[in-house]
């Protein structure tokens, strides 16, 4: 902990990258987890695609307003919190995150580049018209302007990924001195290239992950015995 306060203190550039460790230590579920109830009656490897929006829109909203009241049930941790409190201090200078519920967001942080999209946007699929989350909630399912279906602001598999949003990660973890990740098994490309980016740029690597990740060895600090509320908590009372 020790050797961390002291590349974060002296880090003219840090980097945070955010996977779904860091939602669920907030109690949200994986929703790829077979324990959980979403698999009794969906499929999420089927429903989170292009072409069940296209050709099963009724089960694909039905799986989209679960997930979304999931999210709605639950809020960001204290850990959010303290990264919306070191952007603003300048500790940090934004974060690239895999998670698509918007907790960054919801705790402060204003530069987060969303490599997934959000759930945080709805809009409707054909005309792009924008939907507001509680309406979708209530069943408020097609577009009131042109009748066509209304979607979450995420990426669905088959869908290009956000090239302006992946221009922008990549330009922010190349400026990096210091690049931590938070709670990702950096087993997803392209998503994962940005640590590596970084630390071919130089930069320090730090990973606060409960399991092992392919990027272990080449980080200067692996920390897997605490989780990432406990350790943000402990650094942010050393700063």
């Amino acid at each position: 902990m020790k050797r961390l306060i002291e590349l974060l203190t002296t880090s003219k550039y840090t980097i945070v990258y955010t996977g779904a460790g860091m939602s669920t230590e907030s109690g949200l579920p994986d929703f790829r987890s077979k324990s959980r109830g979403l698999w009794k009656k969906f499929n999420p490897d089927e429903l989170a695609n292009i072409n069940a929006l296209r050709n099963n829109p009724k089960e694909f909203t039905e799986f989209y307003q679960k997930r979304l009241s999931d999210i709605t049930k639950y809020q960001p941790h204290k850990g959010h919190f303290i990264l919306a409190d070191w952007e603003k201090t300048g500790i940090i200078k934004g974060i690239i995150t895999q998670n698509v519920d918007g907790f960054h967001h919801d705790a402060g942080n204003n530069h987060v580049m969303e490599l997934h999209g959000s759930f945080r946007s709805f809009y409707c699929h054909h005309c792009k018209r924008a939907q507001e989350r509680k309406a979708y909630l209530k069943g408020e399912v097609y577009c009131s302007a042109c009748s066509n279906i209304i979607r979450p602001g995420i990426i669905l598999f088959g869908e290009n990924l956000p090239q302006g949003t992946f221009q922008k990660a990549e330009e922010e973890s190349l400026r990096a001195d210091l690049f931590i990740v938070l709670g990702s098994s950096l087993t997803v490309s392209p998503a994962n290239m940005f640590p590596l980016q970084a630390i071919e740029n130089g930069s320090k690597l730090v990973i606060i992950n409960h399991d092992p990740t392919p990027f272990d060895t080449f980080a200067d600090i692996v920390i897997q015995e605490k989780s990432i509320k406990e350790v943000l908590v402990e650094v942010s009372q050393s700063i």
